[in-house]
């Protein structure tokens, strides 16, 4: 697709260690029985087997007790930016498991809520004028049901360098890669602008924006939601795809075509430049525990738009329990063991992971991989990406039957049968139905 000219308007950076990653969210309270960073560092190694470059912790802080939500609250309540919750262990397990992490080549990123805190964090009393604060004198949440937390005020100067002390020390003390920031757009760009130098300074950083340009989040309206906070020009590296999240549950319910993600990747290209990295996903920890699984949103087409999101221009995003099938929303306040079993889609996203590690054509933001769509029926949507002579061949089908496609000529290796086969000019393309068909050409087709 050629760039719109506005894509051109800025550049964007990334540690070359990002460039065929894949991330993975934990759920650290229900990971494992125990609930704890020790005891998921076991995992260290079966992530990174599947080809996970970047593992990120959802929040890791006391979590408030004032107004507290369910048995055990919001990870997203923080009672104090500068400690561990005794829930997940000390600050020397945590330690210890970036060491592992980092062993393994793996990278870690912290999740960071610099919007709001709980109602008990000790800057209530210590800095109230660090707060905002309604007609009447009373602290206000960031958005009407977020009840057990409240809003800080970016206005005040103290409030930021505090902040920015906090996400420094953390890199001091852990070792950690970066954060994913909670509600990043709620926060004012400037801020995240000036602190980005300061982590640099440290260490070369990772920052994730939970936020999305091209669709409204943080519990905004499309009235509220604005669409140019700029947050991926200086400060961040890689902001959510909420846009083609929902566009493929509204596909799976028959309220939008195949033909909408063309839509969808035109205007991403016009909104930001190919460095720019989107995080593309089926479900997260939002989507599972309040929307539903990704089986009750998306039925069969769960695995289909799972090849979609791992092979489409974007970094891939697996969160915890979907390779285990996981079918069931797990509980957000309280303890919710997931249940893995052995692993039955662990295969699944391995050779999905493994090929965007390792092919030339998927780096992410790469200007010089070019992605073309393929005809077909009705129904199916496919296409290639190119670089040189490398090339993967996507296509998925979204029927309850077979359909087939003008096959693209040429030696090919499928990616989940591992047969190697010679396609001709006029050969159909079968791809079975509510399936897909990943052929790989080039260096990583082996």
């Amino acid at each position: 697709m050629p760039d719109h000219p506005l894509a051109a308007r800025f550049t964007v950076a990334h540690p070359e260690w990002a460039a065929h990653a894949t991330i993975y969210e934990v759920n650290l309270r229900n990971f494992t029985p125990e609930g704890t960073f020790r005891a998921f560092e076991a995992h260290l190694p079966r992530l990174q087997k599947m080809g996970i470059g970047i593992v990120w912790l959802m929040p890791v802080h006391p979590i408030g007790e004032v107004g507290r939500k369910g048995a055990l609250g919001s990870p997203y309540a923080v009672r104090d930016y500068f400690a561990v919750s005794p829930e997940f262990g000390t600050l020397d397990d945590l330690r210890q498991l970036v060491r592992a992490a980092h062993a393994l080549g793996l990278k870690v990123l912290l999740d960071w809520v610099a919007n709001h805190t709980s109602r008990d964090n000790a800057l209530i009393t210590e800095h109230p004028d660090w707060y905002q604060h309604d007609g009447a004198g009373q602290l206000v949440p960031p958005v009407p049901d977020w009840t057990d937390v409240v809003a800080l005020d970016y206005g005040n100067r103290e409030m930021r360098q505090y902040m920015t002390q906090a996400l420094a020390w953390w890199i001091q003390e852990t070792d950690i890669d970066g954060y994913r920031c909670d509600v990043a757009g709620l926060v004012p760009t400037d801020f995240w602008n000036e602190a980005r130098p300061v982590l640099d300074a440290l260490k070369p950083v990772f920052m994730l924006a939970e936020w999305d340009e091209l669709y409204p989040s943080g519990g905004l309206s499309w009235e509220e939601f604005d669409s140019d906070t700029r947050l991926l020009e200086k400060a961040f590296d890689m902001s959510f795809g909420l846009r083609l999240h929902y566009l493929l549950d509204r596909i799976a319910e028959g309220h939008a075509s195949l033909a909408e993600i063309d839509t969808y990747l035109a205007a991403e290209r016009e909104k930001y430049p190919p460095s720019v990295y989107l995080m593309h996903f089926t479900s997260n920890h939002d989507v599972n525990s309040w929307d539903g699984t990704e089986y009750e949103r998306l039925g069969p087409l769960a695995r289909p738009f799972a090849v979609l999101t791992a092979l489409l221009p974007g970094m891939p995003m697996l969160y915890s329990g979907q390779e285990a099938g996981l079918n069931r929303r797990l509980e957000f306040f309280d303890r919710d063991t997931i249940e893995w079993g052995d692993f039955p889609l662990q295969y699944f996203y391995t050779r999905l992971f493994q090929l965007k590690k390792s092919h030339p054509a998927l780096r992410n933001g790469d200007p010089a991989s070019q992605l073309q769509r393929r005809p077909g029926p009705a129904k199916v949507y496919a296409f290639t990406r190119t670089k040189g002579g490398a090339a993967v061949l996507c296509a998925i089908n979204v029927a309850a039957e077979a359909r087939a496609l003008p096959a693209v000529a040429g030696q090919w290796h499928d990616l989940f049968s591992n047969e190697t086969m010679t396609l001709s000019p006029g050969q159909q393309l079968v791809v079975p139905a509510h399936g897909w068909r990943v052929l790989v050409a080039g260096p990583a087709a082996g």
